[in-house]
């Protein structure tokens, strides 16, 4: 589920922590990257825990519609494609996915009024009068409309966003990427016609195919660990190399980003070097100034070689440097 990119930024988003409050011991910080990890988990858990109240939206309203004092022709015969898709009927029976969600308390019923209003926005839509104008049903077409709905209804919608931010501290940024494994199940539930819960980590599926794949957690834990008991050393790396500009004056994301980045370098001498610059310039496009790029790179890339010269990092292999 968690590829290395978002490992990346969970291990950034924990150091960030440490960087403004130094009491944190390595113990509490290992604590926070598992709890962090596992809430994206979480949250992908609730966002496929919306489809069945949208279709219970979707029957309470018809079974309104005719209580009219005069009810027209189709508020008596309702088009029920929606109210009654295959794809929430799943959800609601399935006991893996019940048992979990409520384990959890993973429930959408106190947000009953976001999926009222969500459901209004959904009927607008082109695409949901399309779906539900068709003759046929079936589970494939209702996880296609679901998939729209992922991609069109939640990302920067601010109702939503408080309702994360309400739910879980560590649920910040991690919605969109919990949308895109929502659809990747519903995809992968069409084609195995059951739901099962996706492995924590990618390399966990990939190690179905390839053994020898390595293991996501010891990575990103290797690289927690290596960080945070280098941060001081990594610093005081990075505040000598930049002229005219002391620690104090550094952006806090850029200092961590590059702490991180020369941590992996030394730690993982498999890892080509030109990735580990790639992967926290991308990380800092999003996470710190407009400049920040160019920074990052620039001193990570610095940093690293003197790092190769000194002995300090040594990479084995073709293309590592």
């Amino acid at each position: 589920m968690l590829n290395r990119r978002i490992l990346r930024i969970k291990a950034f988003k924990v150091l960030y922590s440490y960087s403004l409050n130094s009491s944190m011991s390595l113990q509490e910080a290992e604590s926070q990257l598992q709890i962090s990890c596992e809430a994206v988990r979480d949250l992908y858990l609730f966002m496929l825990g919306v489809i069945s109240p949208l279709a219970k939206e979707a029957s309470k309203r018809i079974e309104a519609a005719k209580t009219k004092f005069n009810p027209t022709q189709e508020d008596l015969n309702p088009n029920r494609k929606f109210a009654d898709n295959a794809l929430a009927v799943y959800f609601e029976n399935d006991p893996d996915f019940k048992k979990l969600t409520s384990r959890k308390n993973l429930s959408w019923e106190q947000y009953d009024a976001f999926v009222s209003k969500l459901y209004d926005s959904i009927l607008t839509k082109d695409y949901f009068k399309k779906y539900m104008s068709g003759e046929t049903s079936s589970i494939g077409e209702d996880v296609k409309l679901f998939i729209k709905i992922y991609e069109e209804e939640f990302v920067d919608n601010a109702s939503m966003d408080d309702i994360l931010e309400d739910m879980s501290i560590y649920w910040n940024d991690d919605l969109a990427y919990a949308l895109t494994i929502c659809c990747r199940s519903l995809e992968k539930l069409v084609k195995e016609k059951s739901w099962n819960l996706p492995p924590l980590y990618m390399s966990e599926i990939l190690k179905l195919k390839d053994p020898n794949v390595d293991s996501d957690k010891v990575f990103v834990t290797k690289l927690m660990r290596a960080a945070f008991t280098g941060f001081e050393k990594y610093s005081t790396m990075v505040s000598e190399s930049v002229t005219k500009w002391d620690r104090d004056r550094l952006f806090s994301t850029d200092l961590v980003l590059i702490a991180l980045g020369l941590a992996e370098a030394k730690t993982f001498s498999e890892i080509p070097v030109k990735v580990t610059i790639n992967e926290y310039v991308e990380i800092s496009k999003y996470y710190s100034t407009p400049k920040s790029s160019s920074f990052v790179n620039g001193l990570l890339d610095k940093l690293i070689q003197a790092m190769v010269e000194s002995g300090d990092v040594v990479k084995s292999g073709k293309g590592l440097l």
